[in-house]
């Protein structure tokens, strides 16, 4: 009798086994992409042709800017949806509605920095040519999304239902291919402001002095990228504010936790200033090659994702026309049009992070009869308030009111009264103090006419013309062509500061004596073209070698790599 009841349980367990294995494989294979065969959707002009080839890649050939760019949606959706999601999510400040209260405070910092109102101006400003990619783009990905729902979307989605239940991707929007460019430009370019944050804290316990013994300049026998330009002398420090820097101990280290937080989100808790992350490319002339061509190499080791970072695809006019111009291929972003890097018919290009210092830290004096108040040379001035609405799985809407001073957003609580910087101090001060910061990704940007310039430029004039609009994040560019030219651009919007204001430490808000004097014109920002060396090399290394007067950075990968 025992061994029947035990040999019934066994073939139990091992029928519920194999039906939990069925199942599973069921569910997974749900969510595979289809590589064969005919689809059809509404809202293509003509027949899209997709290739792809044994390593997966899709090869999109499309007579319309419009189908090309659809399909490209398409595509992206069919590989990568629930990265898309993830991404778009943290872009918009709205993790909370996948994963609950755990991410609460992550949402109120990054609605705080407001990245998805940025990319919503950005959106409406646009050339109608160019709304109508992303409106194309959108709507290829809203096309998969019509057709799969749950699992059959991404596996990823069956196991949120345990913790959102409710949770239902929305229709993807324009402007959320934007707000992902926020996100690249925070991921890379972040390191300025940890170090900003670090220094500060750093001066609760130590000297200015020894704050420069522990954080060196860049060594002046190190290579630098562009020839004829030196690295301009910057000044490491305002000694009239470290006692007040010393007393916002507290604000920096809630800084530093927010930080943090994103960051880990992104797979970047080291910044690529530091070690691990980072890129390197090179380009060498036709004149140092055997085939008269030249050569460029680019690897843009980022922090490690699953899936990576880029996606490979191939775009293809059929035919190339005036309206239908590209003929590109090289590596995307998993939500956003066109290819990143890579290389067209006659120009190719590639990246590496020049690391620029874009962003500031503001101490701002806050009226202690009314915290929406801030000074401005003597008067106090009404801040801009943005109401934002957090949606929260499992739990109640968290209302969050976003304060903006003339800097930007004020992204610390406020502290006071700070007695021992008043007391040493010879200021009528206020009580209270909070921190903005400004930072360029902040305003409103071109950068995808930027991408799109690239994709069809044809020669080194019309690459420079699309690199007018690369402002965030800032890029060591290099570009060779088939005629066998080289080149070198830094673009981006870098700012001009006083002479006393290095950009290393948080400096007083309250005065426009810290003001930015605007942006370094992009014909004064280092740039070569055929360099007599014969090639061009960079690795987050300095750009320039006291000639060149605008200073990038203080901070450099220092070494040779």
């Amino acid at each position: 009798m025992f061994r029947r009841i035990l040999s019934g349980a066994l073939i139990v367990i091992l029928v519920v086994g194999i039906i939990l294995v069925v199942y599973g494989f069921i569910t997974v294979r749900r969510s595979f992409p289809q590589v064969n065969g005919e689809i059809h959707l509404a809202g293509l002009n003509a027949p899209v042709e997709i290739y792809r080839d044994r390593f997966g890649i899709p090869h999109i050939y499309a007579s319309t800017a419009h189908d090309l760019f659809f399909a490209q949606g398409y595509v992206h959706a069919q590989d990568r949806f629930w990265q898309m999601d993830f991404w778009r999510h943290i872009g918009s400040g709205r993790l909370s509605e996948m994963f609950g209260e755990s991410q609460l405070e992550t949402d109120q910092f990054l609605r705080t920095l407001g990245w998805a109102r940025i990319a919503q101006q950005e959106f409406a400003a646009m050339t109608p040519a160019e709304q109508a990619i992303l409106l194309a783009y959108a709507d290829g990905v809203n096309a998969y999304l019509a057709d799969h729902k749950g699992s059959a979307l991404s596996l990823e989605y069956a196991i949120l239902k345990l913790l959102a239940p409710d949770y239902s991707p929305e229709a993807w929007q324009p402007y959320q291919s934007l707000s992902w460019a926020k996100v690249m430009a925070w991921d890379l370019g972040e390191g300025q402001l940890s170090y900003e944050i670090e220094l500060a804290e750093l001066l609760e316990f130590l000297t200015a002095e020894q704050v420069d013994e522990i954080v060196p300049p860049y060594p002046s026998d190190h290579p630098g990228i562009v020839p004829g330009y030196s690295i301009s002398p910057v000044s490491s420090s305002q000694p009239q504010n470290l006692q007040l820097l010393a007393d916002l101990s507290p604000a920096f280290r809630e800084l530093a936790a927010r930080v943090d937080g994103v960051n880990s989100l992104l797979g970047s808790e080291v910044d690529s200033l530091r070690e691990g992350i980072g890129s390197n490319n090179w380009v060498i002339s036709g004149a140092r090659t055997d085939t008269g061509l030249p050569l460029l190499a680019n690897d843009m080791h980022l922090g490690v994702q699953m899936p990576s970072i880029w996606y490979e695809v191939d775009l293809h006019c059929q035919p190339k026309s005036d309206s239908c111009p590209y003929e590109v291929t090289g590596y995307s972003f998993a939500g956003v049009p066109g290819v990143i890097v890579g290389h067209n018919a006659r120009v190719a290009w590639g990246f590496t992070n020049v690391g620029p210092d874009v962003i500031d830290l503001y101490i701002e004096k806050i009226n202690p009869d009314n915290p929406n108040q801030y000074e401005v040379n003597g008067q106090w001035v009404d801040m801009e308030i943005v109401k934002e609405t957090i949606q929260v799985a499992g739990g109640e809407p968290y209302e969050l009111m976003v304060r903006h001073t003339r800097h930007g957003p004020i992204i610390s609580g406020v502290y006071g009264p700070l007695k021992r910087f008043d007391e040493q101090s010879e200021l009528d001060l206020a009580k209270e103090y909070a921190i903005a910061m400004r930072w360029t990704a902040l305003e409103p940007t071109r950068i995808i006419s930027a991408i799109l310039g690239y994709n069809t430029a044809q020669n080194w004039q019309e690459f420079r013309q699309a690199a007018v609009n690369f402002a965030v994040p800032s890029q060591n560019t290099v570009y060779a062509d088939v005629d066998g030219n080289i080149g070198y651009q830094t673009p981006g919007n870098i700012p001009i500061r006083n002479p006393d204001h290095s950009g290393r430490l948080p400096v007083p808000g309250w005065t426009d004596e810290y003001e930015w004097q605007g942006y370094i014109p992009f014909n004064e920002l280092p740039y070569t073209f055929n360099p007599e060396a014969g090639y061009i090399a960079t690795a987050n290394n300095a750009v320039v070698e006291p000639d060149y007067p605008y200073p990038i950075s203080y901070y450099w990968a220092a070494g040779f790599r």
